[in-house]
């Protein structure tokens, strides 16, 4: 499927039963709202998708469905992160057989590599296919910064190198990004709480951790953010930012999960090592949410901006 890197693309959480298995039937569920709320794509297998419980069969099986729900009316992109070079590659290559659309790239995972490395092991998985790929530039979370010389060689060699999950925290990259590459790099905003700022400042897109709970909510503010309704779509954001919040958070799964159960739409089962919140903590998260579900605005027909 040819697509661009715009609009909103949830990282979706990864549905789990009572024993521990998949629930496909509540990811069918939660798939099918996003995708009614308009959003642009799917990415499975993230941090919120608890990508390090996962088998290798699991992605196969959450691909494999996304793609069955989806049905060509956006694309399903699958997170890859590894610890090796030959991993990712293998990785890789089972995406392409599930019938992936595109991929979201991590560094190397478990290893702290240097520039080079980190160039290097990029090249090398973004060489062995030809999906479209996403870099996720996260230095505040995985140690790891992609610099702009680094994206500036990187797609010299390798043209599928497309975009940027830009997750440095510093909403002036956006800029810098825009005046070093145009639209070479398309730009989405990684992190839940600078999704507005960013989009104003000519981001192309969101990948968001909230809209799993809050889809038409997520997508309402872009539309609205990128037709120029930016009034309507501030006063979105700032009834949503408390929320939001709960996504730059250690148990943001937790969190987000336990959000998607109060709208019904997912399960607050994680798998272990993580823990359903507890206490004041799981307190403090629900008295959030209630309080966001008890003032939540009326939507405008946001679609029709689409």
């Amino acid at each position: 499927m040819k697509f661009q890197w715009k609009g909103v693309m949830p990282a979706v959480t990864t549905k789990f039963d009572a024993s521990g298995g998949l629930d496909l039937d509540l990811f069918e569920k939660n798939t099918r709202a996003q995708i009614a709320a308009g959003v642009n794509g799917i990415i499975l297998g993230g941090t919120l998708g608890e990508a390090s419980t996962l088998e290798p069969e699991e992605r196969e099986v959450l691909t494999r469905k996304a793609l069955e729900v989806a049905s060509g009316s956006c694309p399903v992109i699958l997170n890859i992160a590894e610890g090796s070079t030959n991993r990712a590659i293998q990785a890789v290559r089972s995406a392409e057989e599930s019938g992936a659309d595109g991929l979201m790239l991590l560094p190397p995972m478990r290893y702290k590599p240097t520039g080079k490395e980190t160039e290097t092991y990029f090249r090398e998985v973004a060489q062995s296919t030809d999906l479209p790929i996403l870099v996720y530039n996260n230095p505040v979370d995985y140690g790891t910064e992609v610099t702009l010389d680094m994206f500036e060689s990187l797609m010299k060699d390798c043209p599928n190198i497309q975009a940027v999950k830009e997750s440095t925290r510093d909403v002036s990259n956006v800029t810098r990004i825009k005046n070093r590459f145009g639209d070479r790099l398309k730009i989405l905003c990684g992190v839940d709480t600078l999704a507005l700022e960013s989009l104003a400042m000519g981001a192309d897109g969101w990948v968001a951790g909230l809209v799993c709970a809050f889809p038409r909510e997520t997508v309402a503010i872009y539309a609205l953010c990128t037709s120029g309704n930016m009034k309507e779509a501030l006063e979105i954001y700032r009834w949503f930012l408390p929320l939001l919040e709960l996504d730059i958070n250690p148990q943001l799964v937790q969190n987000i999960k336990l959000a998607e159960q109060m709208v019904d739409l997912g399960s607050e089962a994680v798998r272990k090592p993580r823990l359903p919140l507890e206490g004041a903590e799981r307190r403090r998260v629900i008295s959030v949410i209630e309080g966001a579900l008890k003032d939540r605005p009326e939507l405008p027909d946001y679609l029709k901006l689409l």
